[in-house]
């Protein structure tokens, strides 16, 4: 393996560390601690049992999908599946946050920052998939 080769596997490892930790922690505090995440973006669930069902559903799949980011960073062979999903999450995420600014109105800071911080997360996991790209990603982290 050359060293740009190396470079650019330590460089998706990383961006997949990165991202399924923030998954796993975003899906935890959801989780178990619903309320006082939510508060933070100034949502108040105020023993909403419903709304608090319905935001805990894609928790799930947050946090399973974080599991499977995590793998991609200690199994070589998961890494791309686990670059794959890290885009298919993140860049929704943050793109559906864009459509609903269009829609509803911009929210708060803190939400038009997580909507930024999913776009730049899911694109980078985006740029790792391309072909030739993989010392590119390398360089833009180092």
């Amino acid at each position: 393996m050359t060293m740009m080769n190396l470079r650019g596997l330590v460089a998706r490892r990383l961006v997949l560390l990165i991202a399924g930790i923030v998954a796993i922690g975003i899906a935890a505090a959801i989780l178990f601690a619903p309320d006082g995440f939510y508060a933070a973006y100034g949502i108040e669930l105020a023993g909403n049992t419903n709304l608090t069902n319905e935001l805990k559903a894609p928790a799930g799949v947050l946090l399973v999908a974080g599991l499977l980011m995590l793998a991609g960073v200690f199994r070589a062979r998961l890494t791309t599946v686990s670059l794959i999903a890290a885009a298919a999450i993140y860049l929704p995420y943050g793109l559906s946050r864009l459509l609903s600014f269009a829609l509803d109105g911009v929210p708060n800071s803190a939400l038009v920052s997580a909507a930024i911080f999913e776009i730049a997360v899911g694109a980078v996991c985006l740029l790792a998939l391309m072909p030739g790209r993989h010392d590119g990603i390398a360089h833009t982290i180092n």
